[in-house]
């Protein structure tokens, strides 16, 4: 009798769990989803933090250094489940702080600002903090606790480039600075001209020129045919230093098409294009030192998600230039993507790529 007892309860003891276990696979979905999507939901608790709405704020998206920026961004935001929206203002401040107010008001999870200016922006990026949206900047001059700047060494970027610029024209003759005020990057690359020409005293500037505009590259390609008239001779112009790779290509044209190739031309920053003019052995822009854009956006997406996930961040984050130029190159065509099998340094950067950011990147991405 006993033992028939012990049979029983043990029967029902095995039937309550069943029941106990079907009842839990049979949670009802939480409010305003599908079982579905807490099925998959679970799947995805790796990743505490897939889902964010990220905003990327910017000043102008002009060229292809601002295409593979964005693709840098997208690609980071992607990896790590979330979603970004990009805005960018045209080169209008006003507009820019409104994208940003309105960014804010949407509730995004999380904000990135490109360029940009105290004055614009720093009213809506402490509205942005105090609402607890985090934000990370690259280049823009704002100065708000709490936020991280990345930037560019600019200093060294300039140095690098003008130094070539000296050396290859033996420290003397005539230049040209193709240059345009008010972008923190801009004003950080002038003060290293101002100590560049402070030192080379035979070098001398006969012109200065640059707008930033929706059709840059043309519009310097147009001043820059004025001045080759303005100096027809050749040794009137011994080479033009552009502080930005806009700047450069509509120069580089210019000269490239008024036959004027002993003019060598030295910029900042590269992309795709920048690189294919650098390597066509006809065209004038022989050198220019830069970050890769892909890489700076990503890294500043993952500063940005080490707020997101509580982490502590430098206020300021300087990005390490790598010069480049033709004779570093091969003969045949190269992308950016494969720059880094000729030139140390470029590209593929860990900076700011936590080991737990890492584990948190869907599969897919993997």
């Amino acid at each position: 009798m006993r033992f028939w007892k012990k049979s029983m309860l043990s029967v029902l003891t095995v039937i309550l769990s069943v029941s106990l276990a079907a009842c839990g696979t049979a949670k009802p979905a939480a409010e305003g989803t599908t079982a579905g999507e807490n099925t998959s939901a679970g799947a995805n608790t790796a990743n505490p933090l897939a889902g964010k709405k990220i905003a990327l704020i910017m000043q102008i998206n002009l060229g292809t250094f601002s295409a593979q920026y964005i693709e840098g961004v997208k690609e980071q935001v992607e990896k790590l489940g979330g979603k970004v929206t990009v805005t960018p203002a045209d080169g209008d401040l006003a507009k820019m702080s409104s994208n940003l107010d309105a960014a804010i008001n949407q509730k995004v999870d999380g904000i990135l600002i490109d360029h940009g200016t105290a004055e614009a922006l720093e009213a809506g990026v402490r509205k942005a903090i105090e609402r607890k949206i985090p934000v990370v900047a690259f280049d823009g001059d704002i100065n708000v606790p709490g936020v991280t700047v990345l930037q560019q060494d600019d200093a060294k970027m300039a140095e690098a480039t003008l130094e070539r610029l000296a050396s290859d024209i033996g420290g003397k003759g005539n230049i040209v600075k193709i240059w345009v005020a008010g972008f923190a990057p801009m004003e950080r690359r002038q003060i290293a001209y101002k100590a560049f020409q402070d030192k080379y005293k035979d070098i001398k500037e006969v012109a200065a020129f640059g707008a930033a505009s929706q059709n840059t590259a043309l519009d310097t390609q147009a001043q820059m045919e004025a001045i080759l008239k303005k100096y027809p001779n050749k040794g009137d112009i011994a080479a033009v230093w552009a502080s930005w790779d806009e700047f450069a290509k509509g120069a580089a044209r210019a000269i490239q098409q008024a036959g004027r190739t002993e003019i060598k031309v030295y910029g900042i920053d590269m992309s795709d294009e920048d690189l294919q003019m650098i390597q066509d052995p006809n065209s004038p822009w022989i050198a220019s030192s830069a970050v890769d854009p892909k890489d700076i956006g990503r890294i500043q997406v993952r500063y940005l998600y080490q707020k997101l996930h509580g982490d502590q961040t430098p206020d300021k984050v300087v990005l390490e230039p790598v010069f480049v130029a033709r004779d570093q190159l091969p003969k045949e065509q190269i992308s950016t993507a494969q720059l880094s099998e000729h030139v140390k340094g470029w590209g593929n950067s860990q900076q700011g790529y936590t080991d737990w950011l890492k584990a948190a990147e869907t599969p897919a991405a993997k």
